[in-house]
């Protein structure tokens, strides 16, 4: 009878095949991204284990997950397969939920959602990620347009909590809008013509929080999908504007108060 494959011995990878996870098609393609760090790696198992593949390590640091399948490498093949500034000589390649770039809703979304229209920085989007996870956020829809969730600089900004909410990426977010309104969420826009009273977010059982592109803000047809629009009372003689993570996190704390 034949043996089963050990799951702890995987085929061996070429290191070209994840270096090609730092592009999106390699990611797509390959059904797969890198997490990098014990700390973003931890908050992965904590959030959704089944999804890693594999763990890379450097040789002579043991794996801390013995239970997936785990691959050693040298000192100068984990940097040439590495994306962050300092590699910690640990790795986890992870499959990403296969509804992300879909535009197909949970069935139970949660009460609190986040919206992105348009974010290019993947800096900003991971921050934004984190921090929604962080205030207990259940899920994050972006548009096509904004930096993709799994890229290299986005998962390392989002801490390794790029999995710990839904995320939908789509140009079909405006008619994800349609549908959340429909079932009663409050969608409230960040715009810098709204109103500065915080009040709407006051006994909203279930709100939907749109944050727009770094430079253009949001969209007119997404300003005119929302039900009110909100600033922040800011003394533009001294600051012009804040950063959209910045603001973000502002809007989410004030939507999380009671």
């Amino acid at each position: 009878m034949p043996q089963k494959p050990n799951p702890q011995k995987p085929t061996l990878k070429p290191l070209k095949w994840y270096r090609k996870l730092a592009a999106r098609k390699g990611r797509l393609e390959a059904d797969a991204f890198i997490v990098e760090g014990e700390r973003a790696v931890r908050q992965v198992v904590e959030s959704l284990p089944e999804e890693i593949l594999e763990i890379v390590t450097v040789e002579g640091i043991a794996t801390p997950y013995p239970r997936y399948p785990h691959r050693t490498v040298t000192v100068s093949q984990f940097r040439s397969i590495s994306q962050a500034q300092t590699p910690q000589g640990l790795l986890a390649v992870v499959r990403p939920p296969w509804q992300t770039y879909t535009d197909n809703l949970p069935l139970d979304p949660g009460k609190r959602l986040l919206l992105l229209e348009d974010i290019q920085d993947p800096g900003n989007v991971g921050t934004l990620i984190r921090t929604a996870a962080a205030l207990d956020f259940s899920g994050i829809i972006l548009t096509d347009k904004s930096a993709d969730p799994f890229s290299p600089k986005c998962v390392q900004s989002s801490a390794g909590s790029v999995l710990s909410v839904w995320l939908r990426r789509t140009d079909e977010y405006l008619e994800m809008v349609k549908a959340l309104k429909k079932r009663g969420y409050f969608v409230v826009a960040a715009d810098l013509n709204g109103k500065e009273d915080t009040s709407a977010f006051d006994k909203r059982k279930m709100v939907l929080l749109a944050l727009g592109n770094e430079a253009a803000g949001l969209s007119k047809e997404m300003l005119a999908a929302s039900d009110y629009q909100l600033k922040l009372p800011i003394v533009r003689e001294k600051a012009e504007s804040l950063n959209v993570a910045v603001c973000g996190a502002i809007f989410m704390y004030l939507a999380t108060r009671k």
